[in-house]
């Protein structure tokens, strides 16, 4: 199987740089008409797919917003995710997963093995128990074709305490984070598997992502207060990898398909306009 990196690549040649959430809380259900209920998760999901699964590079589901409905919520997600990748989208499931041993092996299994009823093309993955715990999610990937983008520098304000931490030999721990991974996609071309989460809010943070070699995704541009201008400050000389994440911006122009379809063209014409053509 074709790597993810690989795959990836030239979605974002053939669709763009833009990967767009799936986020179906309450508010947004309220906004479209829907009820807060497992037939409106449904409804939503489902026209999301129809207006933007044959459009744009990755589609990101938030499997919390499919979780809190129970196994009927994770029956819709496993349906959602047949659907995107029947219509050419990469899919990235954001869980945010991060354990030790038979546990993260476990995680591996359930989103990584093709044998899977949740089986994505990638993940997100949480690495404060170690990167190195997460080496049966990072072997998986590499043997099935899959991706994780393993979080290091968050928007969220909360996330700098940690992540700006000092280590021993004096880095941050955002950016041992950094190296760790960057050691995982040595040699890859065009484009390494294992990608970093770097928030587009957090402005320049001084950390050097320009040898990671795989995808730093970027999400917090849009409702989150970012636009694709503030990629410039975040990524400096690494905005060739960078692939930019939307969810609120595009998604409350639904319920209708074609505001949805006009939604997402208008983000990918501002990220365009400051990435460099691949």
């Amino acid at each position: 199987m074709e790597s993810f990196g690989t795959r990836l690549h030239r979605a974002i040649t053939d669709r763009g740089p833009l990967c767009v959430g799936i986020d179906p809380h309450p508010g947004l259900l309220a906004r479209w008409g829907l009820a807060d209920d497992v037939q409106g998760l449904d409804r939503f999901t489902r026209t999301v797919v129809e207006a933007l699964g044959d459009r744009v590079a990755v589609v990101k589901p938030q499997s919390a917003f499919f979780e809190r409905f129970g196994s009927r919520g994770v029956a819709i997600l496993e349906s959602t995710i047949r659907q995107l990748r029947d219509a050419g989208s990469l899919v990235l499931l954001d869980v945010k997963r991060g354990d030790i041993g038979s546990t993260v092996s476990a995680y591996a299994s359930a989103y990584l093995d093709p044998s899977s009823p949740l089986y994505v093309d990638a993940v997100t993955a949480s690495p404060y128990l170690g990167v190195g715990s997460l080496a049966p999610m990072f072997e998986l990937a590499a043997e099935h074709g899959g991706g994780v983008f393993v979080l290091a520098l968050t928007s969220n304000p909360e996330g700098a305490a940690v992540q700006q931490a000092r280590t021993a030999d004096g880095r941050t721990v955002a950016q041992t984070v950094i190296d760790e991974i960057s050691q995982l996609n040595r040699g890859a071309t065009p484009l390494g598997s294992f990608g970093l989460v770097v928030g587009a809010t957090i402005g320049d943070t001084g950390h050097d992502l320009s040898g990671v070699g795989g995808p730093l995704l970027a999400p917090g541009l849009g409702a989150q207060g970012a636009g694709a201008a503030d990629l410039r400050t975040v990524f400096g000389s690494s905005l060739a990898s960078v692939l930019p994440s939307y969810s609120r911006e595009v998604l409350s122009a639904g319920p209708d398909v074609a505001a949805l379809r006009a939604a997402a063209d208008r983000v990918l014409v501002d990220c365009r306009a400051v990435l460099p053509a691949r």
